[in-house]
């Protein structure tokens, strides 16, 4: 049996090799050739998919990490900001994963063009805080961004305003990889082509990609013959996902034959956040855990926020040089996690992704850090973005900053309803962004509507009883609430 499973993969291989050749063949030179690197990695990624099969993680091998894998943010800061910050920050770069579409908020094209605050898009919050870095410490702090065959061409003509701004733009863009087809194990692709059925049979293939992509296009060397030695790599849509000079001094502080070459930023997990991928120690590893990875059986012992108390939240700092090491030995292993979708006619199809903070297992002397959760505010969905609208954050160079009149450490837990899920329906829906300063807890269900100076905030603080906007329960829960034409105002 095991003979003939042999046979089968390398039969597998041998078609989707002839398969990949016969669509660069309908490519020009030019596009050809870059689409060859694309290929050889998919490859590789295609080769493991074959060899291994089920969960990537024997999980009675997994461990808790070690408690010095994992520092606390209060014990980094001790240390203080760079004796030098000029000095230190010119040997960083910002990259900002940028392939995303706004597509589930109901938007056309890049979701960093989406405007989130003060009619300011997620790039523009972006560069508006590197500039104010630069500025204030003068410094040359480029920003790098990691775009995809969806974004790469919108973003670029929108990087023509920032011009004479004091922030230098880099981009790159992550590679382009063929969708398969479940049952035939072969590319969907007829041809290299983007327009009509064949725009479905393509994918940017995760932010794992980024350090073979980043290598390819010529852009690792160039920063590091700048004399960058870090990047700070974040989603763009983590408006959290600021610069911090205590790690940045942490990194630079210590002796150079134990410098730390990887750094990921986790943050305690609450309820919203049982899915995140978390860290463990794995085969004498620190090593990323997707849910992905997990054996069904043990799904929910991996949500649980006793045994597994820490997420990532996708902020990494890692050293350029050990990029460029690990690339050119080949040697950076990270795990593939499968995605099956099925495309607008019906074919099931997989996409084969891996993940960028998978890569920890691979750097010398990785950790992590448990930041604050003010370091993790991304913008998924219509509920988040109500939050980073509204009075608990006041805006300053680009970065948001929790209101000092916000009783509670953490954010009121949001969920709004089907008829807020796109952009344009959530907007319409308010005629001002309420006051939220003392809520604690919001769900929004049914057709409504918010008024001019509503002000949103449970009515007993002491019982903090969730604040629940369901017409058929709304009386129940609030007191001064009058309907009237589907709208609800509350004084």
């Amino acid at each position: 049996m095991t003979e003939f499973q042999e046979k089968l993969r390398q039969q597998h291989e041998e078609s989707m090799h002839r398969e990949l050749e016969a669509l660069l063949a309908t490519a020009d030179k030019a596009e050809a050739e870059i689409s060859r690197k694309d290929f050889d990695g998919f490859k590789k990624l295609f080769h493991r998919f074959l060899q291994v099969k089920g969960p990537s993680v024997d999980w009675a091998k997994i461990n808790r990490p070690p408690e010095d894998s994992i520092q606390p943010y209060e014990k980094i800061r001790t240390k203080g900001h760079p004796d030098n910050i000029t000095t230190s920050l010119n040997k960083l770069a910002v990259v900002k994963l940028n392939g995303g579409l706004g597509t589930s908020m109901g938007c056309k094209g890049p979701k960093s063009l989406i405007s989130v605050r003060n009619e300011n898009t997620f790039l523009d919050l972006t560069v508006q805080q590197i500039e104010h870095l630069n500025k204030t410490f003068n410094a040359n702090v480029p920003l790098v961004l990691m775009n995809s065959f969806n974004t790469d061409e919108d973003t670029k003509k929108i990087l023509q305003k920032y011009k004479h701004h004091q922030v230098t733009i880099h981009t790159f863009n992550q590679s382009r990889y063929p969708r398969v087809n479940k049952e035939s194990l072969l590319p969907v692709a007829k041809n290299m082509g983007m327009s009509g059925n064949n725009a479905e049979a393509w994918y940017p293939p995760g932010h794992g990609d980024i350090y073979a992509s980043f290598y390819n296009s010529g852009l690792l060397d160039k920063l590091i013959a700048e004399g960058k030695e870090y990047i700070f790599v974040s989603n763009i849509d983590n408006l959290g996902a600021t610069v911090d000079l205590f790690i940045l001094q942490h990194l630079m502080s210590r002796p150079a034959d134990k410098r730390c070459e990887f750094i990921m930023e986790v943050t305690d997990k609450t309820r919203a956040d049982v899915k995140g991928g978390t860290l463990i120690q794995y085969e004498d590893h620190l090593r990323l855990l997707e849910i992905a990875q997990v054996p069904k059986a043990h799904v929910d012992e991996f949500k649980s926020v006793t045994k597994f108390k820490i997420f990532n939240t996708n902020n990494l700092w890692i050293s350029l040089p050990a990029i460029k090491r690990l690339q050119e030995k080949n040697s950076m292993d990270l795990e593939i996690i499968v995605n099956p979708k099925t495309l607008d006619g019906g074919l099931n199809i997989f996409q084969l992704e891996t993940a960028v903070g998978a890569a920890i297992k691979s750097f010398k002397n990785a950790m992590g850090v448990n930041v604050p959760r003010s370091r993790f505010l991304p913008v998924k969905t219509s509920s988040d973005l109500l939050l980073v609208m509204s009075n608990l954050y006041s805006l300053e160079a680009g970065s948001l900053t929790m209101s000092k009149k916000r009783e509670f450490p953490t954010t009121p837990h949001v969920k709004l309803g089907s008829s807020f899920t796109k952009v344009q329906e959530f907007l319409a829906r308010f005629e001002n962004i309420p006051d939220m300063l003392e809520l604690d807890h919001l769900t929004v269900s049914g057709d409504v509507t918010f008024g001019k100076n509503v002000s949103l905030k449970v009515n007993d603080m002491s019982s903090r009883w969730p604040l629940t906007f369901d017409i058929s329960q709304l009386l129940k829960k609030m007191h001064n609430c009058s309907k009237v034409r589907g709208h609800l105002f509350f004084h």
